[in-house]
């Protein structure tokens, strides 16, 4: 997952392979609540795993739920409709969909329970579920502002003599929340005329289909609700929540809808097809699969099987749509990204109930789709999207996200924009509500130009503190990074391991080994095909071997290959002697770092004596100024400053300072 402050997506130009989607949020979070309701133990396998499940499972467990993870899969033991622990504070993050049917649950239940979030859930309606719950006899009370938690749950006086109103147009959480928690008071009715539980929607019900998935998850768990229209529904007196077991979570179709449409999007790679995905198909039961039938309506090409789908451009550029989104109203976020793709003015309707989820989301769309040069009318409950007029109409913008996981994904299309323009997503750690790794599966299927792919090259002598600034400013942009000292260790390590003479008599074969090698700069860790090395390449032995390493031409030639695989989406921060001047010449960025000789020997004996290595301060400095003369003065890469790049003397600056010094240049080269 991407925690920086932002991340730039460059322009991207094709996309192709295959995808496993996480799990269904609003699936995992239904399950694990009635798993937690019924008496016995449930097997839950392929559970997402991001923000929202944990609360729920955090709370879960401080309710005295039994939670045993393994892997993807989780093993719940139900409390049989009587929570363990009586008094508790559950913290509900910004996740709607645990604390609705938990706060009616616990209502049912009864205890002493305080519910909050973060602000914005004390922003988002709950008042509707309250007054539902209260007319049962429950005793809720808001803790701040009326009809938003926090909330204070007490113990209730249960009354169903008539049957219970809710309103269905704000949200279809709050139908889900009494449809998952009155079976807790079915199960005590006797199964006679009269004894049933009657739930009655006021007004027209939207989201309909996340209702659909509540009914189906409630009938595996052994409830079977019978359902006039969309306006009653009947939980027969005796029903009880009973674990089925197990149950698998189908992956995210709301996921789903950014890989739909970036198949619709973009180009296919040469010689491939479009983008495949796995864990979801045509027969899914959540309502957000019917993105796919608007994705057809606006020209993709889509075929799908029971667990798979699979997506190519079809229509070019996409057809312009008149929708009544109220059945996949997560997914029609995505949908008005495509709009900026085509060929006339996209109206989305139906959709009040953008504003009252993680953010208002009908007025950020808006404020956002305008920054790409979109024209947009913004209404109560539609919005009407007209593309940028022409190519040169397109803006680069920064993407603000509002702390909304879908906000941030479906905007990292914008990045096929036809001005070859890059697209910057503020906060992308955002998607960590439903996908936390939504930016390395987007990169794993998308290809563009090299040359749209930035490089920032930090180059120097011994001790200068390159490998620490380049990390650093690898880290703070989300960027790959490339120690290219490291890899002559590298290779001499892999070499002495494969049992290679590390000589002419075995360059052929090192340098043949080189591409095989699966090597990643971890943070503070060197990982050679999953293993750490940081300290066995450090050795006194596999430096010497290294030096040999250095002068097989064959080998010299793969390392550069190899230094090459490293730049890749959706950057790059390369540090080493010969970076800017050699082998990444058209880096957007060079920058050569230096220090003073008496500096950088200070730097180097405080390291070795941190280790336990005894060295003097002028040793030190007389071998850094030899090494120096030797760098300047070798044949092949010597040792000096690009052309056009910028000198930092960093004898007397922080390791912070350098690095702000830096993200500064860098971010003066960019067009936000």
């Amino acid at each position: 997952m991407y925690a920086t402050a932002f991340l730039d997506i460059p322009p991207l130009n094709t996309a192709s392979g295959s995808i496993t989607l996480p799990g269904s949020k609003s699936i995992s979070n239904r399950v694990l609540l009635l798993a937690a309701l019924s008496e016995g133990s449930t097997d839950v396998h392929d559970l997402l795993d991001s923000d929202d499940t944990r609360v729920m499972l955090e709370a879960l467990r401080q309710l005295g739920c039994g939670v045993h993870q393994n892997h993807s899969t989780v093993t719940i033991e139900g409390l049989g409709g009587k929570p363990k622990v009586a008094q508790a504070k559950l913290f509900m993050g910004n996740a709607g969909t645990a604390i609705r049917p938990l706060t009616a649950a616990l209502a049912v239940m009864g205890g002493d329970y305080e519910l909050s979030g973060v602000p914005r859930m004390h922003e988002r309606p709950i008042g509707d579920l309250v007054d539902a719950m209260r007319q049962l006899g429950c005793q809720i009370d808001y803790l701040e502002k009326s009809g938003y938690p926090p909330l204070r749950i007490g113990q209730p006086t249960l009354n169903l003599s008539a049957p219970i109103q809710v309103r269905g147009d704000v949200s279809s959480q709050f139908l889900t929340a009494l449809l998952m928690a009155l079976p807790l008071v079915a199960m005590h009715r006797a199964p006679t005329l009269g004894n049933d539980v009657v739930i009655e929607v006021v007004g027209e019900l939207i989201s309909r289909p996340y209702i659909e998935i509540t009914l189906n998850l409630l009938a595996q768990f052994g409830v079977v609700v019978q359902r006039d229209g969309w306006q009653r529904f009947t939980i027969p007196a005796g029903s009880q929540i009973r674990t089925p077991g197990e149950i698998y979570v189908e992956a995210d179709a709301s996921s789903a809808s950014y890989f739909i449409a970036l198949g619709a999007i973009a180009a296919r790679a040469r010689g491939q097809k479009g983008i495949k995905i796995l864990g979801v198909g045509a027969a899914s039961i959540q309502g957000d699969i019917r993105f796919v039938e608007a994705a057809q309506m606006m020209g993709a090409q889509v075929t799908s099987g029971p667990n798979w789908l699979e997506i190519s451009r079809g229509a070019w550029p996409l057809k312009a749509i008149d929708l009544d989104c109220n059945h996949i109203p997560d997914a029609a976020m995505t949908l008005a990204v495509m709009a900026l793709y085509a060929d006339g003015t996209t109206t989305l309707r139906n959709i009040a109930s953008w504003r009252v989820k993680e953010t208002d989301r009908l007025a950020a769309m808006a404020c956002e789709l305008r920054k790409l040069g979109a024209t947009v009318d913004e209404g109560a409950d539609y919005i009407r999207i007209t593309p940028p007029a022409s190519v040169g109409a397109w803006k680069a913008a920064s993407i603000h996200t509002y702390d909304d996981h879908r906000v941030a994904m479906c905007f990292s299309l914008a990045a096929f924009n036809p001005a070859g323009l890059p697209v910057r997503i503020e906060d992308p750690k955002c998607v960590a509500k439903t996908f936390p790794d939504y930016f390395e599966a987007l990169f794993s299927l998308v290809q563009t130009s090299p040359k749209h792919v930035p490089v920032i090259c930090i180059d120097g002598p011994t001790a200068s503190g390159k490998g620490t600034l380049a990390a650093e400013l690898a880290k703070r942009l989300g960027y790959h990074f490339l120690d290219s000292g490291a890899l002559y260790r590298i290779a001499a390590l892999a070499a002495s391991r494969a049992g290679l003479p590390i000589a002419s008599s075995g360059e052929a074969q090192i340098a043949s080994l080189l591409p095989q090698l699966r090597i990643e700069f971890a943070g503070n860790r060197i990982l050679l095909n999953g293993e750490d090395v940081s300290e066995a390449i450090r050795t006194e032995e596999n430096g010497m071997n290294a030096s040999k390493v250095s002068a097989l031409a064959p080998v010299r030639a793969a390392l550069v290959a190899l230094q090459h695989s490293f730049h890749r989406l959706p950057g790059l921060v390369a540090d080493g002697r010969d970076m800017g001047s050699v082998i990444f010449p058209q880096a957007q960025l060079k920058v050569f770092l230096t220090a003073s000789a008496p500096q950088r020997a200070q730097r180097r004996f405080k390291q070795l004596i941190s280790k336990g290595i005894s060295t003097t301060l002028d040793s030190l400095r007389a071998d850094l100024e030899a090494r120096d003369e030797r760098d300047r003065t070798r044949s092949a890469s010597p040792l000096k400053p690009a052309q056009d790049a910028v000198l930092l003397d960093n004898s007397d600056l922080s390791v912070e300072t350098s690095v702000d010094l830096v993200l500064g240049w860098w971010q003066g080269k960019q067009p936000f």
